[in-house]
């Protein structure tokens, strides 16, 4: 991932793998299930077909998105990169479909009814982000929904979380935008820092039909 091996954030971004799978208990631990995504998760459901199929990429341990989208109907295929966060849900949730995966090496050979990254994209530098957009398209069917969370501009950002130092990267808006429709989607929302889904900057898009008049 790293272009060079004196730059921290390139330092970060290569450590974002390892990290998770070090620190997966206590994230787990930590992470949060008050569900203050659910009026995103809600409007990106809404346009999800009654048991239509999600890909949750960068699943996590399947706490609390994954059970959610669970819970309301809806078959899930998580893809994380961490086996310890992988193993969490597959312990928790054995009847939905669990895969160790880089998701910037996804080829999974099939289409879902709607993708959702949400707080896992970004922790990809800004160079490895633009291709991910033809293989969201490759892994979605024609109507189908795309969420995920980007920074508000472009740049890199250093967090931390369990001693270490945690990368996140984001494009410009205008650079999504184009990304966006260059691969056949049409942007449905965009909210940048929503203070109702703490403060998180949201990409709500649908994945054109085919016209066969075309």
């Amino acid at each position: 991932m790293a272009e060079t091996e004196d730059d921290p954030a390139a330092n970060a971004a290569d450590n974002v793998v390892g990290l998770y799978e070090r620190q997966a208990e206590l994230w787990d631990r930590l992470r949060g299930r008050s569900l203050f995504e659910r009026i995103w998760l809600d409007r990106f459901l809404a346009l999800v077909p009654k048991g239509g199929s999600v890909l949750d990429l960068g699943c996590g341990s399947g706490e609390p998105i994954a059970r959610y989208f669970i819970e309301c109907g809806h078959p899930v295929t998580g893809v994380d990169s961490s086996e310890s966060l992988i193993a969490f849900c597959r312990r928790r949730f054995p009847d939905q479909e669990w895969l160790l995966a880089d998701m910037r090496q996804l080829d999974l050979g099939m289409r879902f009814d709607g993708l959702v990254a949400w707080d896992s994209f970004f922790h990809l530098p800004p160079a490895e982000q633009r291709p991910m957009f033809s293989r969201f398209a490759q892994h979605i069917r024609p109507g189908g929904v795309l969420m995920f969370t980007s920074g508000p501009h472009h740049g890199d950002a250093l967090g931390a979380f369990g001693g270490e130092t945690l990368y996140h990267g984001s494009l410009a808006p205008e650079e999504y935008k184009a990304l966006l429709g260059e691969n056949g989607f049409d942007v449905l929302r965009h909210t940048v820092e929503d203070p109702d889904c703490g403060g998180h900057t949201i990409w709500l898009a649908a994945l054109r039909r085919v016209n066969c008049g075309d």
